[in-house]
């Protein structure tokens, strides 16, 4: 059995790939996909495909459109969906991702602190597991594979 797994979150620091690192380390045969990690192309896509736009709010629309086409796609495509609520930044679209996975029949995993307990809870509770960092994470991919 391969799997492919949506990692949803931000796209500031290097989660994704410690996640991709620690699966590659123990041979788990997962494909893993997400969101747009270049974040000049994510926010410049619209105006590369549709030109440029009349303001910052249009330019912001274009962009959202083709980010929420390309998110929807391989979310769907996904067989499991990994969502990582960090520390540093707004967590809007980790929470929109996250929801999204759940609307769509997605298996999720909620990686969230246990600051975000509360705030995250109903999340959490639509979520089929929620751990609180990538190593929990890694460890619930690899008993799928027991």
């Amino acid at each position: 059995m391969r799997l492919t797994v949506y990692l949803a979150g931000e796209i500031h620091t290097s989660w994704r790939e410690e996640v991709k690192h620690k699966a590659a380390a123990l041979k788990l045969p997962i494909d893993f996909v997400g969101p747009m990690e270049d974040h000049d192309r994510s926010d410049n896509i619209g105006e590369e495909i549709l030109g440029k736009q009349p303001d910052a709010i249009f330019k912001d629309a274009a962009a959202s459109n083709f980010n929420n086409l390309r998110t929807e796609i391989l979310m769907k495509k996904a067989d499991l969906v990994i969502a990582l609520f960090g520390e540093q930044y707004k967590q809007w679209n980790t929470a929109m991702d996250a929801s999204a996975a759940v609307a769509y029949g997605k298996p999720l995993i909620l990686i969230r602190s246990v600051q975000h307990h509360h705030p995250l809870k109903e999340l959490s509770r639509k979520a089929h597991a929620t751990v609180e960092n990538v190593d929990q994470a890694v460890k619930a991919l690899k008993y799928l594979f027991e």
